[in-house]
Order: structure tokens, then sequence, then C-alpha cells
């Protein structure tokens, strides 16, 4: 009981930090918007402009709105649902996964300081805001509204997909194949309702992959101190 209260209370107080330090980040509207303009110029050069074509689709598929918008804002559940299970469930391969998703918020940060940048809903021109369309809140509402780059939506469903795909490769290969559904379709979301641009999308799974290698080197190290110090123990 003590080790799990540990552990809500250790993720519960790292979730807070970073939530208080991602508000205050990224307030430079000049510079996002210019950011906003490269990533735009970009994108047409590499012929990766989609936003303002998928976002059409979706306006023009107004079944498929609401569940696009639930997906968006209750993302979160998900992603506390892998957590809790992979602590109660899969024990041997948590450790890692925790330290996954602490080094991915940890290394966002300095990108979101160093790179604020306006999503398509506010930068680019004749595409619908649907997000915020159908919401009673101001944009300005306990959200960063310049940290596009990367897309931690994506970033949250990919980790939750290595997680799970993590913990049951081995023994259930084919649902650790299917868990990758779930980033596909955030993928789908953040594009067709205009909250980021491609290259959002390839930044959070640079970052990701960071966050999996800093976790995967940082657990060898422990690895090898708890190993020096089983010999000692032993020589003692």
């Amino acid at each position: 009981m003590k080790k799990a209260t540990f552990e809500v209370a250790g993720l519960a107080l790292w979730l807070f930090v970073f939530t208080r330090v991602h508000d205050m980040l990224g307030k430079d509207a000049a510079a996002a918007y210019a950011h906003a303009r490269t990533v735009q110029t970009v994108e047409r050069a590499l012929h990766l402009d989609v936003e303002r074509a998928a976002n059409r689709w979706l306006t023009e598929h107004p079944i498929l709105i609401q569940p696009a918008v639930y997906l968006y804002r209750t993302y979160y559940v998900v992603v506390l649902g892998v957590l809790v299970w992979g602590y109660l469930r899969r024990s041997a391969v948590y450790p890692q996964v925790r330290r996954t998703l602490v080094a991915m918020t940890a290394l966002v940060l300095p990108v979101y300081w160093l790179y604020p940048l306006a999503p398509p809903r506010l930068a680019l021109a004749g595409v619908v805001d649907i997000v915020w369309g159908q919401s009673t809140m101001t944009i300005h509402d306990g959200q960063n509204t310049f940290s596009a780059m990367p897309s931690m939506h994506v970033g949250w469903s990919l980790w939750s997909a290595y997680a799970v795909w993590v913990a049951l490769r081995s023994s259930h290969p084919k649902a650790a194949l299917a868990a990758w559904i779930f980033p596909l379709l955030m993928i789908g979301v953040v594009f067709t309702t205009a909250n980021h641009y491609v290259l959002d999308v390839i930044g959070s799974i640079v970052l990701v992959s960071c966050a999996v290698g800093v976790a995967t080197l940082v657990g060898r190290i422990l690895d090898r101190v708890r190993r020096n110090r089983g010999g000692v123990g032993r020589r003692d």
C-alpha cells in the first residue's frame, strides 16, 4: 500500500508540475505566428500541407465531428487507464513505461519554450476551429494556445500504444499491434480538427522515440548500479 501511495503521489506531483510549467510556456504570439508561417512554407515545399483538406473533409462529414471532438477531449482517460493497468497487471515492464512517460514530458517542455507555434486552427486561413467551436470555453481557458509543436495529444496516444505493445508483444502480439490504432485515430483527429500540422506529428514521433531511448538508458544505468551494489554486498 505504501509503495502504491508513493507511486501515485510521485506521478501526480510530476504531472502537476508539468502542467503548471507547460501553461507558462509559449506565450509569445508574434513568434508563434512567425513559426506557423515557417512550418506552412516547409510543408508546402514538401507537399505535406494536408491540414486544410483534412479539415474540410471533416466539416463535410458532420456525423464524425462529435466522435472526433470527444476523442480529442477525453484522450487522458485512455492514458490514465493504461498507466493504472501497467502498474497493477504488468509490473515487469511498468518501470520502463513510467520512465518513458516522465522523459517525454520533461523533453517536450524546452521545445515549447523555444518554439511556440500557432496551430492551423488559428494560423491557417479557411479552416474551421472544430473542437473550440463545440466548446463554451474560450481559447485561453486553461490552455496553452501556442504549444502545437510537437502534438502532445499524439504524444500521449503514442505513449499509450507503446506501453501496451511493450507489455503484450510476447504474450498477445495481435492485441499489442491493435494498440497502435489509438495513435492513428488521434493523428486523424488532430489533422481534421485543425489542431496540428503534419510536422507537429512528426515531432511527436521523434519526441516519444527519444523518450524511449532515455528511459532505456536510465533503466540500464539503474540495473548496473543494482548489480554493483549486490556484488559489494556479497563480497562483504
